[in-house]
C-alpha cells in the first residue's frame, strides 16, 4: 500500500477534525487553579474584614475622648473618615488593632483620658500623614 502526499494530508486533516469535534471542549480547556466560587468567597471575606476594621477605627473617633481630641486639634471628623477610607487593607488592619488595644487599655483603667487624648491625636496625625504621602 503506497501513500502519496495527498492521502497523507487527508488522513491528517481527518484526524485533526475528529479530535476537534469529538473531544469535549472541557477536556481541551485550561483548568483554573482557583475556582470562581473560591474567589468570590475570598472577596466577600476581604470586604467584611475591611468593614469590621473600619467600624473599629470609627468607634475610636466617635468616643467622647476621640471627639474631644479632634476638637482640640481642630480636625474635622469628616476629613479623618475620608482619610481612613483611602488606607490600604494592611494599614487599616494595623490601625484597627491599635484601636482595639487602646479600647482594652482604657476599659481596664490603664489609660487616663489625657493619655487617650494624646493617642487619638497621634493616630489622627498618622492617618493624615499617610494620606498626604500618597
Amino acid at each position: 500500500m503506497h501513500l502519496d502526499l495527498r492521502q497523507s494530508f487527508r488522513l491528517l486533516a481527518q484526524c485533526f477534525l475528529i479530535t476537534v469535534f469529538v473531544l469535549p471542549s472541557s477536556l481541551l480547556a485550561q483548568s483554573h487553579v482557583v475556582s470562581q466560587a473560591d474567589m468570590h468567597k475570598e472577596l466577600i471575606n476581604a470586604t467584611q474584614t475591611r468593614q469590621k476594621n473600619l467600624r473599629k477605627v470609627e468607634r475610636l473617633w466617635t468616643s467622647d475622648a476621640g471627639r474631644k481630641a479632634m476638637e482640640s486639634a481642630k480636625v474635622s471628623p469628616e476629613k479623618v473618615n475620608a482619610a481612613i477610607s483611602t488606607l490600604s487593607d494592611a494599614e487599616l488592619a494595623r490601625l484597627a488593632s491599635r484601636a482595639d488595644e487602646i479600647d482594652r487599655d482604657f476599659a481596664a483603667g490603664r489609660l487616663s483620658d489625657r493619655d487617650l487624648l494624646f493617642i487619638v491625636l497621634g493616630i489622627v496625625a498618622l492617618v493624615l500623614i499617610i494620606v498626604a504621602v500618597r
